[in-house]
């Protein structure tokens, strides 16, 4: 059932449901992680970052009733998808909420950026991604019930030069995710992708390099979006059985306008807007 206000959404999200979170030692992910915490589900949180994971779940732990279990992981290494899941299944539990937020991005003109971390980012924004869905959504199906919300971005509805791999990795996620709410729909589990633009109190600017368009202040102000808004809308969108979330008026109009620019004008544009700057 995908209609509006099912009951299913409803019952997904109860509380002592358990979801697992990737990438949840900052940023959306730890927003995603608070947001449910504050909804009571329990919580089995992933991250790099062992101590700001102890940071999140004890100050989640303080102002909810919920139980909160940390794997540090890093998903860029081969077979950590199925390490998390040996965890979690060592653990004795069994997500009914998988919200796949691990990712980078890297910027700089392809030829030019180390090729290792590219590879790296692939590996974790694609690869980490459809890994833990594989291992994951045929419990749910077997249930009849789960959801699993991927993190994408509004990067990935046009080609962005000089963040060439990781606009390409998210147009991945989201077609992938789009074919699986069809795939799913009607037995019980959920899946949306959600694509917000530049979003605010994140680490992504810092690992991924600013780009240009991060100096204009009124510019920057305009497009970011709070991360618990971002979440809430997530978070609403799967409630509601919708295949994708876009939050920001801005982000949806550049988004629809990317449709009627021809290509080349896309591209030259793009380019000279997010162009490094020269060192």
């Amino acid at each position: 059932d995908v209609s509006p206000g099912s009951r299913a959404g409803a019952t997904l999200l109860a509380p002592g449901r358990v979801a697992l979170v990737t990438g949840a030692s900052s940023g959306i992910g730890e927003a995603f992680a608070k947001a449910l915490g504050g909804r009571g589900l329990n919580l089995v949180l992933t991250g790099r970052d062992g101590d700001q994971l102890a940071r999140i779940a004890g100050e989640i732990e303080a102002f909810s009733a919920v139980h909160v279990e940390r794997l540090t992981a890093d998903l860029s290494e081969p077979g950590a998808p199925e390490e998390v899941r040996r965890a979690v299944d060592a653990l004795g539990l069994s997500p009914d909420l998988l919200v796949n937020n691990a990712g980078g991005g890297l910027l700089g003109s392809f030829a030019a950026l180390p090729l290792d971390r590219q590879l790296q980012m692939i590996r974790v924004n694609v690869e980490a991604l459809v890994g833990l869905t594989g291992l994951f959504l045929p419990p749910m199906l077997a249930r009849g019930r789960g959801g699993i919300v991927n993190v994408s971005s509004s990067a990935g509805h046009q080609p962005l030069p000089h963040f060439a791999v990781y606009a390409a990795t998210k147009a991945f996620v989201t077609s992938f995710s789009e074919a699986l709410w069809a795939e799913v729909r009607g037995r019980g589990v959920r899946v949306v992708a959600v694509c917000p633009g530049p979003v605010a109190d994140t680490r992504f600017g810092l690992r991924a390099g600013e780009s240009p368009m991060s100096k204009i202040p009124m510019l920057a102000r305009f497009r970011q979006q709070p991360r618990e808004r971002v979440v809430a809308q997530a978070l609403q969108a799967l409630e509601r059985g919708d295949p994708l979330a876009m939050p920001g008026l801005t982000n949806r109009a550049i988004a629809g306008a990317s449709s009627v620019v021809p290509l080349r004008v896309r591209l030259r544009v793009t380019e000279l807007l997010f162009r490094p700057p020269a060192p």
